[in-house]
């Protein structure tokens, strides 16, 4: 039990590093790109991580990005969790807010 507890803050603390580090970074695109291949090219230590229950969250992603990973990752589901999602509209592009222009994030409800 103990050792699961360790694991879980060890995991925990690698998410909170990963974020403060592209938080740094220009997050638009380092943040897309690492996700992404976390998503969609996982490493073989990541699924085998994910095999024994970590969970990756994946923050700030496009509507058209977890819609494919619906798709494409079905089976890695119970591993990712999404929160700000960045609406999109029909074709794809990023919406915006006509009053504030900030770019529309979807409600988690978190």
């Amino acid at each position: 039990m103990t050792t699961q507890f360790r694991l879980s803050d060890r995991l925990a603390l690698s998410v909170i590093a990963a974020v403060l580090v592209l938080g740094v970074m220009d997050p638009a695109k380092t943040q897309d790109s690492w996700q992404e291949k976390m998503l969609f090219d996982p490493s073989e230590r990541q699924l085998e991580l994910e095999k024994r229950g970590r969970v990756m969250i994946y923050d700030g992603l496009k509507e058209t990005q977890v819609a494919r990973a619906m798709d494409l990752e079905f089976e890695r589901i119970q591993s990712m969790m999404f929160v700000r999602t960045i609406a999109t509209n029909s074709e794809g592009s990023v919406l915006r807010d006509e009053e504030t222009g900030d770019v529309v994030v979807e409600d988690d409800g978190c």
